[in-house]
């Protein structure tokens, strides 16, 4: 949690003509056949923060997009449940050393007896199962949910002394011979994590194995995490381990709390009181499960700084009943936040292709450092699209499934696919034709066009004619240099209720 915060078709050889030509075919589809794609595979590792039960509702609910290899309990140095034997923990600039209350040492901070987030979701999760799997056959089961869920490291911050069920699932994960990335979330700090990867260096650094699993294990791991919020990272896995990818998003949508407070006209329609109840909160067990301002609810009773249950009440008039006020009160029914979500938006299969590497972007942002992109060349700083309306809309669509018992009473998204590569060499000067076909599950009507996304090294921008046309051309610049990417996207939108939008990304290097 960020606290503050396909029918395959002819393929041309482009370097054999002037301009290569794609179509995008029209696919059929059905709400009882599985998709059969390949799936990201992912562990979410989770403390009992509010807007992470917020943020874990959404990612359940795109649970079609991935594979859930764990759903693990996690402390962080906001949360921490302590060992129930009368220990007393205190780390210097914690969040209990600051605002002046002196409250730590202590036996746990800010962690309920009967903390079980993950449980109580995955539990709503189940009641509406049966319909959301009128809509994507994919969802998993709710038993199948329940068999990845562990408890991490979570007696108290920072600790990573000894395995726990959840870093020893986390620690399997990683040795086993599956291909693919196995990307771990940290919602909380990451110790559970850190523990799976100091197991690992324990048992094997002295052995002969070492250092090919090592390089194994750094190509294979793929940390998304919220913030460093116990300082394992910086303190044990950066220095131990520092080939591991680190995923931390920039730039997209806000999701935090707070989100309301600068955002866009635009985007602060999606989270007012009136459209909180009609979208989300009002729909069923998942919705009422969900966190907004002014509900009544509060994660540890007596807890100073949590508030957000509280209506009727200024800044001052809190602050004068004791508690610490960190954020500004919002209007009661609106936003609160899912601060975790940049972790794995990424991750839906939307057709922006955002997981495959960090910088290619998508409804979490991207990462600002192109560590992947080709030697001597920087990703361009171009502004990012604004994907909060088309991620608020998608949201309140999912939850409508999650309610809605025949597939025909729903919207599903548009489908975008490309017949022929969907990466492939051009030259400068270089005119390349694409054709595009988009199909509509629900037979709406569905706007297109074609932009570029920022995500490419080629740093200038590119001339897309007939950009609002399904057959369009794609100039290359004269300038553009060898070895440069350019990222070009269909976009599809639905006009049904709510209108639902889906991509499909080319992306062009420059011969």
């Amino acid at each position: 949690m960020d606290k503050n915060l396909f029918r395959s078709g002819k393929i041309v050889p482009v370097f054999l003509l002037a301009a290569a030509v794609f179509s995008i075919s029209i696919l059929t589809v059905n709400a009882q056949i599985s998709s059969g794609k390949v799936k990201p595979r992912i562990v979410i590792t989770t403390d009992p923060e509010l807007d992470d039960s917020n943020s874990l509702i959404r990612f359940l609910l795109y649970s079609t997009d991935v594979e859930i290899e764990g759903l693990v309990y996690a402390s962080s140095q906001f949360h921490w449940k302590g060992d129930g034997k009368g220990t007393r923990w205190y780390v210097p600039g914690r969040e209990y050393d600051r605002f002046g209350m002196n409250e730590c040492p202590c036996e746990s901070w800010r962690w309920s007896e009967n903390s079980r987030h993950i449980h109580d979701v995955v539990e709503a999760y189940e009641k509406v199962y049966p319909n959301l799997i009128k809509h994507n056959p994919d969802y998993p089961s709710p038993e199948y949910l329940k068999s990845k869920i562990r408890y991490g490291n979570i007696e108290f911050d920072g600790d990573i002394s000894k395995d726990s069920p959840g870093s020893d699932l986390i620690k399997s994960l990683i040795l086993d011979d599956r291909p693919g990335k196995l990307f771990l979330a940290a919602w909380g700090g990451h110790s559970t994590i850190a523990r799976a990867l100091k197991s690992i260096q324990e048992q094997y650094e002295y052995t002969t194995e070492w250092e090919a699993l090592k390089k194994k294990i750094s190509r294979k791991v793929v940390l998304l995490p919220s913030g460093d919020q116990d300082d394992t990272y910086a303190k044990y896995i950066k220095p131990n381990w520092p080939d591991i990818e680190y995923r931390q998003f920039r730039g997209g949508p806000n999701y935090g709390y707070g989100a309301q407070i600068k955002a866009s006209p635009e985007d602060a329609a999606y989270m007012t009181p009136e459209w909180m109840k009609e979208n989300i909160t009002s729909r069923g067990p998942l919705g009422e499960l969900y966190r907004v301002w002014g509900d009544g609810k509060q994660m540890v009773k007596g807890d100073r700084l949590d508030y957000f249950g509280l209506s009727g009440y200024t800044d001052e008039q809190l602050r004068k009943m004791g508690y610490i006020v960190w954020m500004p009160v919002q209007k009661k029914g609106s936003w609160l936040g899912e601060g975790d979500n940049h972790t794995f938006m990424n991750m839906l299969d939307n057709g922006l292709r955002a997981w495959e590497k960090g910088y290619y972007g998508g409804w979490g942002g991207r990462v600002i450092e192109a560590r992947e992109a080709s030697p001597g060349l920087s990703v361009s700083k171009m502004d990012y699209p604004d994907f909060f309306p088309q991620a608020q809309r998608d949201f309140a669509n999912r939850l409508k499934w999650s309610v809605t018992d025949k597939y025909e009473n729903a919207n599903h998204e548009p489908v975008v696919t490309v017949e022929g590569p969907l990466e492939f060499l051009a030259s400068p000067g270089q005119r390349v034709a694409i054709h595009g076909r988009v199909s509509d599950p629900d037979g709406n009507k569905v706007a297109i066009k074609w932009w570029q996304f920022n995500a490419g090294t080629y740093p200038g921008k590119v001339e897309i004619s007939h950009p609002d046309s399904l057959k369009t051309y794609v100039t290359i610049p004269k300038d553009a240099a060898g070895g440069q990417t350019i990222h070009i996207i269909l976009e599809a939108t639905d006009n049904g209720e709510p209108p639902l939008t889906r991509y499909q990304r080319i992306i062009i290097t420059i011969r």
